[in-house]
């Protein structure tokens, strides 16, 4: 019987031909945790009686959540982070280096064929270059820092193809937002979705990581989609040298099959307070907002920077809204600056934070009042959770976002191709 590319990674993981349903003891390949989650991974592991971490280098410490730190609280729970790391010699990436998702991709930890965990649920971003990733608890995360090993059901997979050329303005974010909507917020619960379809082929990584980052917001273990050239090209970019073809066997089984045609597809909107509550820019125009949020691990890509600059250049931002922008990484800031990307944030009236996760998480960089509005390009929408939980939450793609800043209002980012 063939096999779907999560089955043969978790072959290859648990040593033992394996298929959907199967329950495995699998070996990780990387581990990940940040502010919000490693405080108690570390005291699990202390009550476990842990004295050593299975692979150090494999295991990564990220400061991201709150970063640099707004309160004591925060401060303590980094500064364990760094005596954890400085003992156990693991990997730290402290405060201003980036969010933790763009972090394990650049940081070389991510390969085609890896099985990666992470104490956050959007891990099943790494999914974009053929890992399987998922996020798990921080107990379980003390378990793998002891032994490099989980157990799992291995999932049924979902597949999705994507097939046509979107139109202008319409980009990875619009398209999996489409697909949420299509699936629902429960409908691909512990499933893997592979992403596969002419459109997905021609997206670049930065949009191939954006529609993997959202598969957990249909309830999906992770996103994952079939190694090819640019996955190749990419990982040998960073030097890594583990590439391994991967995919899915034509006699695979799946749960089922879902077909997207793209080419008429208009931007689209995510409305409070549920991710899968999607409509067509056209549908929602012209809400007034007081905030927009470029950036976090779904949209604070270099891609991303450079279709919100595109349309920001030359221009000033709408008097009356606050636009934050937060690149992903320190390298993504870097290149931003080289591009001169962040002085048209800056001169078009926009905040640009360091790197991390910025106002995404509600806990500091814009925190929203009642009843204030954000479009935001982050991947949650759900009340409360970047403020008062009476403010409101809309999700887009950075071209919505950048073009809703200069209006003032939910804007259809095709109107500035007309203009």
């Amino acid at each position: 019987m063939g096999k779907t590319i999560v089955e043969k990674i978790f072959s290859l993981a648990s040593g033992k031909d394996t298929y959907a349903g199967d329950i495995v003891i699998a070996r990780i390949n990387a581990a990940m945790a940040h502010d919000g989650t490693s405080l108690l991974a570390i005291e699990a592991f202390r009550d476990m009686g842990g004295r050593s971490v299975w692979d150090p280098s494999k295991v990564a410490l990220i400061i991201d959540h709150v970063a640099p730190s707004a309160t004591e609280n925060f401060s303590k729970v980094h500064k364990i982070m760094r005596e954890f790391a400085q003992t156990y010699g693991v990997n730290l990436y402290d405060a201003g280096s980036g969010i933790c998702h763009q972090l394990m991709v650049e940081s070389g930890l991510i390969y085609p064929g890896a099985l990666v965990v992470g104490a956050d649920s959007h891990t099943c971003t790494y999914g974009a270059l053929g890992s399987f990733a998922t996020g798990i608890g921080s107990t379980e995360m003390a378990a793998v820092f002891m032994s490099g090993k989980l157990w799992f059901k291995v999932p049924e997979t979902l597949r999705i193809e994507v097939s046509g050329s979107p139109p202008p303005m319409v980009l990875p974010k619009d398209i999996i937002l489409k697909i949420i909507d299509i699936v629902g917020a429960d409908g691909a619960t512990y499933k893997a979705i592979e992403f596969c379809g002419s459109t997905v082929k021609s997206m670049s990584i930065d949009g191939r990581l954006t529609l993997c980052n959202m598969a957990v917001e249909m309830g999906a273990k992770t996103g994952i989609i079939e190694t090819d050239e640019k996955i190749a090209s990419y990982i040998s970019s960073l030097g890594i040298k583990k590439n391994l073809e991967l995919k899915s066997d034509g006699g695979a089984e799946y749960s089922g099959k879902i077909s997207l045609n793209v080419s008429n597809l208009e931007p689209q909107v995510a409305c409070p307070h549920a991710v899968d509550n999607v409509r067509p820019v056209s549908e929602v125009e012209g809400v007034e907002v007081n905030q927009v949020f470029l950036g976090s691990c779904t949209n604070g890509r270099l891609e991303d920077l450079r279709v919100a600059a595109k349309i920001l250049r030359g221009k000033i931002i709408n008097r009356d809204v606050r636009m934050i922008v937060v690149p992903a990484s320190r390298n993504i800031y870097l290149q931003a600056l080289k591009e001169g990307l962040i002085e048209i944030f800056v001169k078009a009236g926009c905040i640009v934070c360091n790197p991390g996760c910025g106002p995404c998480a509600g806990a500091h960089q814009g925190i929203l009042a009642s009843n204030e509005v954000c479009l935001s390009t982050s991947n949650r929408n759900f009340k409360g959770r970047m403020g008062s939980v009476e403010a409101e939450i809309y999700l887009a793609s950075p071209a919505t976002a950048a073009a809703t800043a200069l209006e003032g209002k939910i804007t259809d980012p095709r109107r500035l191709l007309k203009s």
